[in-house]
């Protein structure tokens, strides 16, 4: 329904409304509260709840207010609360003065200290606690709605609409849930905090119900069979191509390559996200199925989430393929409109077997010529719309999603329902486990010996600072610093600078460098955290570490030990050590998602899957795990039923 068909909803307050990202009536009543105040009464004779006391109390004296500072203020009053004269102080609340009178009747909550008799009140409101107990719901708003207000333009929208139950009602008896109706009045109404309990676990239930549910049914349309969908192949071609490359494929390697070979090859589209810590070799896996759908004439798609990345991955594609007719493009967002006329219509002609880019892969201009195989590498990075215009550029296009941030596999298994999930955890032979140290400021100086000594044997060195500039609002480490730093440290040796607000030639022109050995030491920001290759580089010293979450530390860290070589990575902070150490102990990407889950929850996991289907709006998936897995295994049985 409409918002102008709501009694009490004019123009102007569906403009406020708006910019909230409530545009109708469901968006409207779907606007949880995202927290609760509960004003429960405590006894003043309990010093269990002096820190957090709450009751309720008669006015007794005018309010008093001064000012200091400025434009602070203090308000004190006398309350009678449970038959003990207090005083009450409360700060910046000079708009009330009025309103605290003698034989009003307040709601305190605040610090009560006995000794003094004189509770320090962090909120006040007006009237007394019903049944002892009053719960408030919390919701998300702006500057022109108050939350009062808020919550009659829920109520209001309630009376209007009617509530679908989404959840079955076998599922709704099994639980014991509500109707969602009822729910939806008790969660914006609470009145007591049994009834508000039921009412968020129905609707959480419901959130991830129809969640999974959908998650299901794109299973479902990934599972159909259509002979259209089988893509003829020459596997002796493809073996051939294998047979021929410098280097043997890891065990985990062969095991991806054989089951997405054998899924090409069928009548059901493959929907696959290939997981694979740093290091792991994921895409050589995509490089070879690309190849495969070059043998039945069709093109590949393979978009990156930079251009650094995205030119990277053209060069070492370009280097794997040279002694075969396999052609590959590049297309950037920076490139001339020249270059890109001139791609676009090799796209067209067929004449590209595989296109690697960034974002511009999903410009209208691109038009294949038969498109069979679409790649993201880490995927997270891309929102469900940009994934979808490059799959629809197709009919019937194999999917294959990469990502170098590993999920533990039970939440990948769950969030990913509607994608089967392969991993890659052995790494090539010869590969060391990185040493990692966590390092205090003051003890740069074994830090910048272990810089020197790799330099000596002639490696390189990555040095990462948070900061591009200095900033008054922060005295996080930057670039800029600490290149003037590490150019007086070490002044025989070239000391480079890579950033994001650097353009793409200028990027490129330092990687370039860096990789022919032109630059010893590379300052740089997070811009070098996936998918950079260099492997002469055998030390990382990352600046501020605790600003990172562990496994954005864990990608950083994949920039060295990417050979035969001993590589060292170096966390400086002196702050959040405990967490940082599970990096000096931890060098298994699996693990440390796990643990980065437990800390961070999933957003440093997930990115923005689907746009942000992820951020739930009542459940969480890192809290709400288990009735996450109980909601999929009852929709699992609804469908098998």
């Amino acid at each position: 329904m409409e918002l102008s068909k709501i009694k009490g909803l004019g123009e102007k307050t569906i403009q406020y409304l708006n910019q909230l990202n409530i545009y109708d009536s469901d968006d409207l009543i779907r606007n949880y509260p995202y927290r609760f105040n509960v004003y429960a009464k405590r006894s003043i004779n309990d010093d269990r709840y002096y820190d957090n006391f709450v009751s309720d109390g008669v006015v007794e004296s005018p309010a008093v207010i001064n000012f200091f500072r400025g434009k602070m203020n203090r308000i004190t009053f006398r309350c009678n609360i449970q038959n003990k004269i207090i005083r009450v102080v409360i700060f910046n609340r000079a708009f009330l003065k009025n309103k605290i009178v003698p034989g009003s009747i307040v709601t305190l909550t605040g610090k009560y200290d006995p000794k003094k008799e004189e509770l320090v009140a962090s909120n006040i409101k007006f009237g007394a606690l019903k049944n002892g107990v009053e719960i408030e719901p919390v919701y998300h708003l702006n500057k022109k709605i108050t939350g009062k207000q808020m919550n009659n333009y829920v109520n209001s929208a309630l009376s209007y609409v009617e509530v679908l139950n989404n959840i079955p009602e076998s599922l709704r008896e099994k639980y014991n849930f509500m109707n969602e109706y009822d729910a939806l009045k008790i969660i914006n109404n609470p009145v007591d905090e049994a009834s508000l309990k039921t009412a968020l676990k129905t609707l959480k239930y419901e959130e991830l119900f129809t969640y999974m549910k959908n998650v299901r049914l794109l299973k479902l349309k990934n599972e159909v069979h259509n002979p259209c969908y089988k893509k003829n192949v020459d596997l002796d071609k493809v073996n051939d191509f294998i047979n021929c490359l410098p280097f043997k494929l890891t065990l985990d390697q062969k095991k991806v390559t054989e089951k997405m070979l054998s899924e090409i090859s069928n009548d059901t589209l493959m929907n696959r996200l290939l997981q694979g810590d740093v290091g792991t070799g994921k895409t050589i896996v995509a490089f070879i199925l690309a190849y495969a759908l070059k043998t039945g004439n069709y093109q590949t798609s393979f978009m990156a989430p930079t251009e650094v990345l995205a030119r990277q991955h053209y060069k070492n594609a370009q280097s794997l393929f040279k002694d075969t007719d396999f052609e590959i493009g590049l297309l950037t967002g920076k490139m001339t409109v020249k270059e890109k006329k001139e791609v676009y219509e090799k796209i067209k002609n067929g004449q590209i077997d595989m296109l690697i880019g960034t974002h511009a892969l999903i410009s209208e201009k691109v038009l294949w010529k038969n498109l069979g195989l679409v790649i993201t590498d880490e995927q997270h990075r891309f929102g469900v719309n940009q994934r979808t215009i490059l799959k629809n550029k197709s009919n019937y296009p194999e999917v294959l999603m990469m990502s170098a941030t590993p999920i533990p596999r039970t939440y990948a298994l769950t969030i990913y329902g509607d994608t089967d999930v392969s991993s890659i955890k052995t790494k090539p032979e010869g590969r060391l486990p990185v040493i990692t140290k966590v390092v205090k400021e003051e003890d740069m100086k074994d830090v910048l010996e272990g810089v020197y000594s790799a330099l000596k044997k002639g490696n390189q060195a990555y040095v990462i600072a948070p900061m591009i500039e200095e900033s008054e609002d922060t005295d996080y480490t930057n670039v800029f610093d600490l290149k003037r730093k590490f150019e007086i440290a070490f002044k025989n040796y070239n000391v480079g600078i890579m950033h994001g607000k650097m353009n793409a030639e200028e990027k490129d022109s330092v990687m370039n460098s860096y990789r022919l050995g032109k630059i010893d030491i590379l300052i740089s920001t997070t811009v070098i955290e996936v998918g950079v290759d260099v492997k002469n580089a055998s030390v990382i010293v990352i600046f501020d570490a605790d600003r990172f979450g562990l496994s954005t530390l864990h990608q950083l860290r994949g920039r060295v030990g990417r050979n035969s070589i001993q590589s060292y990575c170096y966390l400086i902070s002196n702050k959040d050590k405990e967490r940082l150490k599970i990096m000096e102990k931890e060098n298994d990407g699996y693990k440390i998602s796990e643990a980065d889950f437990k800390l961070r929850g999933q957003g440093d996991l997930f990115g923005n899957r689907q746009s942000g289907a992820l951020s739930f709006k009542l459940s969480d998936v890192k809290k709400d795990y288990d009735l996450l897995v109980k909601v999929r295994d009852d929709v699992n049985e609804l469908f098998d039923k």
